[in-house]
């Protein structure tokens, strides 16, 4: 195209708008920073790859986090993995460990450090010896390891769970300092000898959380814990005849799920800070069902309970409040989950009658058809119970509670069992500010199961009309405190 004079004319290329180009590394360093240390690292130094400007970010980021996940694109751990494929990323994650602590100034602070690793010999032992390297270089305020073994538990012989923690337990010899520093750990998959978990606890001289998933000290073995510095405990389905909590002044937090016992799971012993509590199990038949009175006797310091029954057994016995009270009397939250649906639960009311501090009671109602045990025979072999009415009856009918102010129900439905539930509690709960009303939970692997398996159709109340039905069953003086929520 020409010009007035006859010159061709040359399109400009078009200026760029004000907002366009890279606006990322135009942010100022720490909240470039800021961004970049929510991720994992590795994502983190990839994208400062891209920019000049911030390739001198991954040396100045203050919380690094390492994990197989990022280098294995996010496969499943060790269920599609070969131990080809395993031993591979191992090696890349000691490999990016060792490159990423061995360049960093050891003036800048180390706030958070996570390595999730696969337990594989000589890798397992580099991680820890960088990590040492990086602890006396420089500060690191928290550190975690988090192991994986290179079969899933359910791949996994009692051999192979003896390996696992032979081979922890090498790694832990050879890199103590870096195991002495560690402030959280998280194993899986391994059974030690007797002693095994507290020779571990006793390098971890600076371990404030431990997570044990299927680790044991064999079947039917005692655990006896004691640790200076624990605050937090979380043991998932570990073959345990009893865990006792000997001396762990600063415990504060304990979970214990899927306990295989006849008796009491866990014995408290000097625990003043222990507070919040939550125990999970699918009840059989023969086991003994927990007299709270008892079971709480030593740490009437819970403020925090929470009791899943995995829709099965209901396994705690309810209790007169003259036995349950001296052990309840800090308890302030209440989460009982997966009672079994069409369970009459009145029986719940005995922990009010009990806990006189108590502030927020949260009931979940549900059958979890993906975890349940199904079918007649199965049942049987391993002694699950036929659905039976838990036993109760009020020793203070006229009682009432003057801190409960927020009932929670999930599972619920515009039935008599339900409804009655909630008028008992306002009748009770003179200050009561809230009540949330949901309808059952939702699992999609639930939803793939068999017909035979689906529950009844929901009952709970969606329209308006039947909202303002159901409150008028409740009786309520004052509507405004139910809340429906979808």
């Amino acid at each position: 195209m020409k010009n007035k004079n006859g010159r061709r004319r040359h399109n400009k290329p078009a200026r760029k708008a004000a907002g366009d180009g890279d606006r990322l590394s135009k942010l100022p360093d720490d909240l470039l920073l800021n961004i970049l240390e929510r991720v994992d690292t590795l994502d983190a130094i990839r994208t400062c790859i891209l920019s000049k400007q911030m390739l001198k970010l991954p040396a100045m980021l203050s919380h690094l986090f390492i994990s197989v996940s990022s280098i294995s694109c996010h496969h499943n751990l060790a269920r599609e993995l070969s131990i080809r494929d395993i031993h591979r990323i191992s090696r890349a994650v000691a490999d990016v460990t060792d490159n990423i602590l061995s360049t960093r100034s050891p003036d800048i602070t180390i706030s958070k450090l996570k390595i999730r690793f696969f337990l594989t010999n000589h890798d397992s032992v580099s991680i820890g010896n960088s990590v040492a390297r990086a602890m006396a270089n420089q500060k690191v305020e928290a550190a975690e390891f988090e192991v994986a073994t290179e079969k899933a538990y359910a791949a996994c012989s009692p051999d192979d769970l003896l390996h696992f923690a032979r081979e922890f337990n090498a790694t832990v010899g050879v890199c103590p300092d870096a195991f002495a520093g560690l402030t959280r750990l998280w194993l899986r998959n391994m059974r030690f000898g007797e002693l095994g978990i507290p020779d571990i606890l006793s390098t971890c001289k600076r371990l404030e959380s431990l997570h044990l998933t299927h680790c044991d000290s064999g079947i039917h073995s005692v655990l006896q814990l004691e640790h200076a510095q624990l605050v937090e405990l979380d043991v998932d389905s570990g073959n345990f005849e009893r865990i006792e909590l000997t001396c762990l002044p600063k415990l504060q937090r304990v979970s214990y799920n899927n306990w295989f016992c006849y008796g009491d799971p866990m014995h408290f012993g000097f625990v003043p800070q222990l507070s919040k509590l939550s125990i999970a199990k699918s009840g059989v038949c023969w086991e003994k069902t927990l007299e709270l009175s008892q079971f709480l006797a030593n740490v009437p310091s819970i403020r925090d309970l929470h009791l899943d029954f995995e829709s099965e057994k209901i396994w705690v016995v309810p209790e007169c409040p003259k036995l349950l009270s001296p052990v309840l009397s800090k308890l302030q939250k209440v989460n009982l989950e997966n009672i079994h649906e069409g369970c009459d639960f009145a029986w719940t009311m005995f922990i009010l009658e009990a806990a006189a501090s108590l502030k927020e009671l949260c009931i979940t109602l549900w059958d979890h058809w993906c975890i349940m045990a199904t079918g007649k025979e199965f049942r049987e072999e391993r002694g699950y119970c036929e659905k039976e009415v838990v036993k109760w009856k009020t020793h203070a009918p006229d009682f009432k509670h003057k801190n409960l102010v927020k009932l929670t129900i999930y599972g619920f439905q515009s039935d008599d069992n339900c409804v009655r539930y909630v008028r008992r509690v306002m009748e009770v709960a003179v200050n009561m500010a809230e009540i949330s009303l949901h309808d059952r939970k939702v699992c999609g692997r639930c939803c793939d199961l068999d017909t035979k398996f689906k529950f009844c159709p929901s009952r709970y109340p969606w329209t308006p009309e039947e909202k303002k039905l159901t409150i008028e069953e409740l009786g309520l003086a004052s509507p405004s405190v139910v809340h429906f929520w979808s």
